[in-house]
Parts: structure tokens; C-alpha cells; sequence
């Protein structure tokens, strides 16, 4: 079943989710590996950069095709709870969207090289495209480096750290609702009807 049903998420929504949650761990591992086990300057810690870039882009067309596919398909009916339980589970489905579309777009916006899409194309840096030179440099008065600081604290510093926040927050209601109220919340998610 490709399509949401009242009762369980369709193929379509379960491969999306899946793929972004290992793209985004993925992302993870190799910014860190790149960070933590490579110099400066060698084609290793460049061949880290390049896939964290590429799962980025990656994760940004996976989101818009999300953000699609919800706006398009009804959801699942909610399992019974507090009407308090059901309005945290949407501000955390809001605030995880949110950030699965704030960390991409600040990735690109602050990232000062080119991306080689995983060594098959490149993807110009957005200090090279029209949009950069029209509105921020002409018209906001600004260099990239003082356009890339703010884009770089929000990737790096903030958001960095508010996705794993609420990835757990996710993951542990997601448990939650599997081990101790022992609804259906996770079992939509994993596998078909």
C-alpha cells in the first residue's frame, strides 16, 4: 500500500522517514569522522566533507518530497490519549520539520566550497549563485563572511544540537507508546497493515 491509511502510514511515508533518519545519522558520522579523525587539508578529511555535503542536499530534496506527501495524504488516525499527549506529539512532528528543513538550507547557505554530489556533479556554493550576488552582496550589503557567521552558528551551534534533542525526544515517545501504553503509534511506522 503506497498511501496512508486510517490505520497505518503507506510505503511511500515509511521509506521517507526511514531513509532521512539514516541519511541524518549518516550526515552525523561523517561530519564527526571528518572532525575527529582527519588533518586538515588532505583528501581524506575533504572526501568526509563532500558526503556530509551530499547527504545534506540529500536530505533537503528527501524533506520537500516529505513535506509533500503529508500535505497530500491523510494521516493516520492518532492512537486514544490526553488531549495534551496528542498537541506535544504535534509540536514535536512541527518542530522536527522545522529543523529537517532549517539544517539543510543553513548547511548550504553557510558552506564557503562547492559540493561535488557524491563525486558525480556539482552543486555551486551559494556564494557563486545569482541569489547571493542580487540580494545579500547588491542589495544587503553583505560579504559572505558576514552572511556565512549567523548561517554557520544556527548549522553548527544551535541546530547541531537541538536535532539530537529532538531525534530522542522522538525516538523515546516512539517507545514509549510501544512499551508502556502499548498502542499502535510505532507499529504504524514499521510495518504495513
Amino acid at each position: 500500500m503506497l498511501k496512508n491509511s486510517a490505520t497505518h502510514y503507506g510505503s511511500v511515508a515509511r521509506t521517507l522517514h526511514w531513509l532521512t533518519a539514516v541519511l541524518f545519522l549518516l550526515a552525523y558520522i561523517v561530519v564527526y569522522y571528518r572532525q575527529w579523525f582527519t588533518e586538515a587539508r588532505t583528501p581524506e578529511n575533504w572526501t568526509a566533507l563532500q558526503l556530509h555535503l551530499s547527504f545534506g542536499v540529500t536530505i533537503a530534496v528527501l524533506v520537500i518530497l516529505r513535506v509533500y506527501w503529508r500535505l497530500t495524504n491523510p494521516q493516520p488516525q492518532p492512537e486514544p490519549g490526553s488531549a495534551l499527549m496528542h498537541k506535544a506529539a504535534h509540536f514535536g512532528h512541527l518542530a522536527l520539520y522545522a529543523v529537517l528543513i532549517i539544517m539543510p538550507l543553513t548547511g548550504y547557505l553557510g558552506t564557503g566550497v562547492a559540493t561535488e554530489y557524491f563525486f558525480l556533479f556539482d552543486i555551486p556554493k551559494f556564494e557563486d549563485t545569482w541569489l547571493f550576488q542580487t540580494l545579500v552582496a547588491n542589495t544587503m550589503g553583505l560579504s559572505f563572511e558576514q552572511f556565512e557567521a549567523p548561517m554557520d552558528f544556527i548549522h553548527k551551534e544551535g541546530g547541531a544540537y537541538l536535532v539530537w534533542v529532538l531525534i530522542l525526544g522522538h525516538a523515546a515517545a516512539a517507545l514509549y507508546h510501544h512499551f508502556k501504553l502499548k498502542d499502535r503509534t510505532l507499529q504504524k511506522m514499521l510495518r504495513p497493515k
